[in-house]
């Protein structure tokens, strides 16, 4: 080991605290005010986050819904007819694009952090902090909240268990995987190899999990695959029963929120089940109809009356809705709430509309918005941890876990609480997780390393591996609880989630103490006491 590596700067992190962040005269402030205002603009981060999240959901739900029109001949009829196929495959569209959007506030915080590492041969632990943290979230409140979701005594389980399985195997792999390479292969030190096999295995998961999906020979579970919904959002004028929504392959109706301040229903699936219509003569002969014309027209004008409306309706301290409302707390507290996320929502309304390209433009520009947030809440960590003495590791699988695991809290909600199987809520907490550690932590690292190797021709070393593998250990078992307990209530309630009331609400109370007894551990570790 050459001695460059033992004259490596500190990291970043260092501070000082006559510094200011927000305002000249914040450092006139005592310790207490500044952490608690510092804590104050951390929370309005999370907000803001949360509402640019709402708007990318959007974009991914315009993405998925692209179809492409394939003509064939009908077996029955002899007629050529026009299939409607998804682009998007469902299984994949949960990896690729549900689960990488739930995690993207985490992803981004952890590449800014590692490009404002970039020099320093030891690498920062804001990052790998908040994604284990994130990871331990995504897994114990977000599968309390899941499981009480269902209407009291209704139930909901996955129907796909083969895909399920797959997920969870890559998961579990991903911790394993990430201990080895902190403790095992090169202790402390992370080499150009290492973080680019972690990077490539997110490719592994999608190609496997697509196997899965098709039932390809060799490579995927026997399992037979139940019903599941074809649209995650499904049309408005849908019915179903909700006492018995076990028995039916519909999809719950929902009505989606105009109002963009905090995250809202959003679609998360690729729907790819055909579609079939008779094809027109004259679109057989490659010309459109009239009707389609004036159709396309009117999209093309329309996205310039849309993109106003969004400028309009951030200015709006009340709907329509909440004018009707009788009681006058509550529009106190409606409007109240609209005049604190006004400034987001007046920012954001930059965000092109959906319809624009099948909404890949507000899907990038939304990516933007939420790195610029994830900036913001990295200086707002450094200066809480500056003024506080708190470690930034502890802070990052704490506050920064849960705030930035909003999103996933919010998606798996909708899915438990409406879909009619638990596919949707449980693998988008397993497919996070998996992307948190082979993006998540993978990218930065890659990041890290390239720029070390071509530069010090070192390896990049870190700094807090005691504390983050023995946070993955205190993972790893109490995520085996988790995953036990689902399985037993599979096979003895017959679902993951729902259930009898009682059982459900002692399902999530166990799951909430698993999260304190990681949290608790992990931060005794970092401080020393263990």
């Amino acid at each position: 080991m050459s001695n460059i590596a033992m004259v490596a700067a500190p990291p970043s992190s260092s501070c000082d605290s006559d510094t200011y962040l927000l305002f000249h005269g914040e450092t006139l402030l005592s310790t207490g005010a500044r952490a608690s205002l510092y804590t104050v603009a951390l929370a309005y981060c999370f907000i803001g986050l949360s509402a640019i999240t709402a708007r990318f959901f959007k974009s991914m739900e315009q993405i998925m819904k692209h179809s492409r029109e394939v003509v064939v001949i009908d077996p029955h009829t002899k007629e050529p007819v026009v299939k409607h196929e998804k682009v998007w495959n469902y299984t994949v569209a949960d990896i690729a694009l549900l689960a990488f959007g739930t995690s993207f506030p985490q992803i981004s915080l952890a590449i800014i952090d590692a490009i404002r590492n970039l020099g320093q041969l030891t690498a920062g632990g804001l990052g790998p902090g908040t994604l284990v943290g994130s990871a331990a979230f995504d897994l114990f409140p977000i599968h309390a909240v899941c499981v009480v979701m269902p209407r009291a005594g209704s139930k909901k389980k996955i129907s796909d268990l083969g895909v399920w399985l797959v997920e969870l195997v890559w998961s579990f792999w991903a911790y394993i995987w990430l201990y080895v390479i902190l403790e095992v292969w090169t202790p402390k030190v992370i080499t150009l190899w290492e973080a680019l096999l972690t990077v490539l295995q997110y490719g592994l998961l999608l190609l496997h999990a697509y196997a899965q999906d098709k039932r390809w020979p060799f490579v995927s579970i026997p399992f037979v695959r139940g019903e599941r919904p074809e649209d995650w959002v499904p049309p408005e004028d849908v019915s179903v029963d909700y006492d018995n929504c076990d028995d039916t392959n519909e999809t719950l109706p929902i009505s989606a929120n105009r109002n963009d301040g905090i995250v809202d229903v959003f679609s998360a699936h690729s729907y790819h089940i055909a579609e079939y219509s008779r094809v027109p003569e004259k679109d057989m002969e490659g010309s459109s109809t009239m009707d389609q014309v004036v159709k396309n027209t009117q999209e093309d004008i329309s996205w310039l009356s849309i993109w106003w409306q969004q400028f309009v309706d951030a200015s709006m301290l009340e709907s329509p809705e909440s004018r009707k409302m009788h009681s006058i707390c509550l529009r106190f507290t409606t409007i109240f709430w609209n005049l604190i996320i006004a400034p987001w929502k007046f920012l954001f309304a930059f965000v092109p509309p959906y319809n624009i390209a099948h909404g890949w433009i507000a899907f990038i520009c939304s990516l933007i918005f939420i790195s610029g947030i994830a900036y913001g809440v990295t200086k707002l960590t450094d200066q809480i941890s500056c003024v506080t003495g708190v470690s930034p590791y502890v802070i990052a699988f704490t506050a920064l876990a849960a705030g930035t695991s909003w999103p996933d809290l919010v998606a798996s909600k909708i899915a438990a609480e409406r879909q009619v199987t638990a596919d949707s809520a449980i693998a988008n907490i397993t497919c996070s997780n998996s992307v948190n550690i082979y993006v998540g932590i993978g990218v930065p690292w890659l990041i890290d390393t390239v720029y070390n190797f071509f530069v010090y021709q070192e390896p990049l070393y870190i700094d807090n591996a005691a504390g983050l593998s023995f946070s993955l250990l205190v993972f790893f078992a109490t995520s085996f609880g988790c995953i036990t307990v689902l399985v037993l209530r599979r096979i003895i309630l017959g679902a993951e989630l729902g259930g009898p009331r009682l059982w459900a609400w002692v399902t999530s109370v166990y799951f909430m103490i698993l999260w304190v007894v990681f949290v608790v551990f992990s931060s005794l570790r970092v401080s020393g006491v263990i």
